[in-house]
């Protein structure tokens, strides 16, 4: 039996692709809500996302059940229709004409159940001089200015390793779904939420870009090194490289109390903010002559013993492995009819009353995996689901 979660009371109709509506419809997922994710039948489309079975897939639509139906069929349509009658979420990025065409518009779902919530991802934006313009993840890390102020001085933007204008843009839908859903408790109404990749960021780019909004300053690459806290950075230790902020008066007195380095924290130049920030490569090599003397050990016991922010840097595999991330339990088994037990990336939030499941209770489903369980639960008999299957309306 799935355990009740704080979503269980809620269906979502998941019609999103790629992989920012993907991370939207995940955070409902996994807090119980009734996702069912509809693809197009096979015979009408192909999947724009690679096999279910990649890490990818199962990753994004876990805990989702899957149903195929042919929305460009007057009978799948109408079935559409008769799912939307009785869901609380419908979540797509279309474009606004495929939107249309397909009868998914808010004022049309609106019509059929005026609580339903619709939410809508796309890369520029629902309305202005880019609204049609195909987006993905690379091209709004470059527009939104992520990639000029990513990398090293001089070399040039760089992108950002992550998906981070996906999953940012999918977080923050994610959030708007649950507000609509607290609104909809008072109104009793539903309402459209959307966002975009290009919001997302532009957002996420936070105090560097209000640098630019209220003072004109342009922020530029800073590498390694924090844009504005001195010294906070990427510096050497005998046997690799470690993260180590003591920005603050309190943590720079106690870097160098704990790393033998008075010399250091009685030097004029960096006796205040100011100074180390105008003296910050001078600052920054200076440091790094302090710490190549130590392991990256022996620089991570010392300085977070006196509260001291530091740390090694992994590579991904060295992250999961490590014991405070398996403390934490970050993966989980997902059932996989084909691959067996599968471990998947849990989501990050933890409530005190509802601890995680052990286990998800689905894997990523593959195309119309589970179309006649769906429609049985809807009402629908086995005469009414082979019906709608000689019809080529779901497969």
């Amino acid at each position: 039996m799935i355990q009740e979660l704080p979503l269980s009371s809620y269906t979502v109709l998941d019609l999103t692709i790629a992989r920012a509506g993907p991370t939207a419809v995940r955070l409902l997922a996994d807090w119980g809500a009734n996702v069912i994710r509809i693809e197009p039948t096979p015979t009408t489309s192909q999947s724009l996302t690679g096999p279910s079975t990649d890490p990818d897939s199962q990753n994004l639509h876990r805990n989702k059940r899957g149903l195929a139906i042919n929305l460009k069929s007057e009978e799948g349509a109408a079935l559409f229709k008769a799912l939307v009658a009785r869901s609380d979420v419908v979540v797509e990025n279309f474009r606004a004409d495929v939107k249309r065409r397909l009868g998914i518009e808010y004022e049309q779902l609106r019509v059929i159940n005026k609580r339903i919530i619709l939410a809508s991802i796309s890369g520029f934006g629902q309305t202005g001089p880019y609204s049609d313009r195909p987006g993905v993840d690379q091209i709004v890390q470059g527009t939104s200015g992520l990639m000029s102020i990513t990398g090293q001085p001089g070399q040039g933007p760089v992108r950002a390793g992550i998906a981070i204008s996906d999953t940012s843009a999918g977080m923050f839908l994610g959030q708007g779904i649950l507000l609509a859903l607290l609104d909809r408790e008072r109104t009793g109404e539903g309402q459209w939420v959307h966002t975009s990749l290009l919001e997302a960021m532009l957002c996420k780019i936070d105090f560097q870009g209000a640098r630019y909004t209220m003072a004109g300053d342009v922020p530029a690459q800073q590498g390694n090194f924090h844009p504005t806290q001195v010294p906070m950075g990427t510096y050497e230790a005998r046997d690799g490289l470690v993260n180590i902020a003591a920005s603050s008066p309190k943590m720079w007195r106690n870097f160098c109390e704990a790393l033998e380095a008075q010399a250091l924290f009685e030097h004029p130049d960096y006796q205040d903010y100011i100074g180390k920030l105008e003296h910050r490569e001078q600052l920054n090599a200076d440091v790094n002559s302090v710490t190549q003397t130590f392991t990256v050990d022996e620089l991570v016991e010392r300085l977070n013993r006196v509260g001291c922010p530091c740390g090694p840097i992994y590579d991904v595999g060295s992250a999961y492995e490590d014991p405070q991330a398996q403390h934490l339990k970050m993966t989980k088994p997902a059932p996989h009819a084909k691959l067996g037990d599968i471990n998947l990336i849990r989501s990050p939030i933890n409530l005190s009353r509802l601890p995680h499941p052990e286990r998800f209770h689905h894997a990523g489903p593959a195309t119309g995996e589970h179309t006649e369980e769906i429609l049985a639960e809807f009402g629908y008999s086995q005469d009414d689901i082979d019906a709608l299957k000689t019809a080529g309306a779901i497969a």
